[in-house]
């Protein structure tokens, strides 16, 4: 924490350390949630399960973009028996990210019936408003916890406002109802999604399931009603939290939403794991979850995923298409380079390249990146200047900027990341 004599300017989260860690594996894989470990950038299929190749793709996907779990529907039998064939598919791939079942109404069937599907899955996601109703309620959460217990996996109890134990709300608001300043039906929403997980939490503890196994969320679908259920449920346990909208909306909207509620939370040191539940346009990319996802850690100091591109975003003395299309064209390349870089040049993550469209800011930005470019704006002279550690290497004129400035980048990477500078 920086302070001053008026203000107190947070530089990060200083409490995610209290959080318990579980540990999520898939052979050798291990992946660390909680405790002082980096957050984790996860997300979900949109395939048919039961699609053991187009899923598997998918899972390939998402698994090189950067999302180091995957989650996938597990609704039916066809859907619990294609798991297993999923998970083969992927080591002949040679993927390793481990795989999430999300589990509603019939999980305790399906992990069952379905034993290798049960052993297949590296951690369960257990709804508790779509366990089961009445007397059949506990009975079968129980069920599911055991088979957790019995392979030893981790368990997350998701709790979704959009699908409440009804038969807990209801306890809650007839206490609401006895008291003498009834709260609001806002606040005892809140209050029913934060009881609910930590009960549930509880329940599974008594049966048998290790602290260390269980992560909790309690997901809603508003900005401000996100901020005030986690802001709760962190003080009231310390199991490690995944983080996210749910239903975050479709584009710049499910962008901006889960930006400006998971920024607000995480900088407050809450969240141990984050998904980005954006819904994807027709055809879509399923994999630009997984960037919004590591771009919001990344630009809040948290982690390091891939080299960041600074841009300007022009003006009228930037007429030229040049400069947005070089950025643009750099930006890409790093990220198609980073599955390859992360393992030859460890550090790499961290570099930043400004690509920069005039004399006003170009040359002043581009020394304070790693490498940058000062491209010519309307009327300049038709020059592009690249600095190098700040320092001024050459100038690039001619038809070629982008391949030269390209090549530039990646002798960058070789000649200062990796041991014994290893060539790509």
């Amino acid at each position: 924490m920086i302070k001053d004599d008026q203000n107190q300017i947070a530089s990060g989260p200083e409490n995610r350390n209290a959080r318990r860690s579980v540990s999520v594996r898939y052979g050798s894989r291990e992946v660390i949630i909680g405790g002082n470990a980096p957050i984790v950038v996860q997300s979900m299929t949109n395939t048919d399960t039961a699609d053991v190749i187009a899923t598997a793709i998918q899972i390939k996907e998402l698994a090189r973009a950067g999302s180091e779990m995957v989650r996938i529907t597990v609704n039916t039998p066809e859907a619990a028996a294609a798991v297993i064939a999923i998970r083969e598919q992927l080591d002949k791939m040679d993927i390793d990210v481990p795989l999430v079942g999300d589990f509603h109404y019939n999980g305790h069937t399906l992990l069952n019936d379905y034993p290798e599907c049960a052993q297949a899955l590296s951690k369960y996601r257990i709804n508790p408003g779509n366990v089961g109703q009445g007397a059949k309620r506990d009975a079968q959460f129980a069920q599911m916890i055991e088979i957790a217990r019995k392979y030893d996996k981790p368990v997350r109890i998701g709790v979704n406002w959009g699908s409440l134990d009804q038969a807990l709300l209801a306890r809650i608001m007839d206490e609401n109802a006895q008291r003498a300043q009834p709260w609001s039906a806002q606040a005892v929403m809140y209050e029913a999604l934060v009881t609910s997980a930590i009960e549930n939490a509880q329940r599974a503890e008594e049966l048998g399931l290790g602290r260390d196994r269980i992560i909790l969320s309690c997901k809603v679908s508003g900005v401000q009603d996100l901020i005030a259920v986690y802001r709760e449920l962190a003080k009231r346990c310390d199991y490690p939290l995944h983080l996210g909208l749910t239903e975050a909306g479709m584009g710049s909207k499910g962008i901006v939403a889960s930006t400006a509620a998971l920024g607000v939370l995480l900088q407050e040191g809450i969240g141990d794991t984050i998904r980005i539940s954006l819904t994807p346009e027709p055809g879509g990319d399923r994999t630009r979850e997984v960037i919004v996802g590591q771009e919001i850690l990344q630009t809040m100091g948290l982690r390091k995923f891939t080299p960041m591109v600074i841009a300007c975003p022009g003006c009228g003395r930037t007429t030229s298409t040049v400069f947005q299309e070089l950025a643009d064209r750099i930006q890409s390349y790093l990220r198609e380079q980073m599955p390859v870089w992360k393992n030859i040049y460890p550090g790499v993550e961290g570099m930043n390249v400004a690509v920069m469209g005039c004399i006003v800011n170009g040359p002043g930005e581009s020394k304070h990146a790693n490498i940058g470019i000062s491209l010519p704006g309307t009327g300049e002279s038709p020059a592009a200047p690249v600095f190098v550690d700040g320092q001024k290497t050459v100038t690039l004129r001619g038809e070629h900027i982008a391949e030269e400035f390209q090549a530039i980048v990646l002798d960058y990477v070789k000649s200062h990341y990796g041991k014994n500078n290893v060539s790509a």
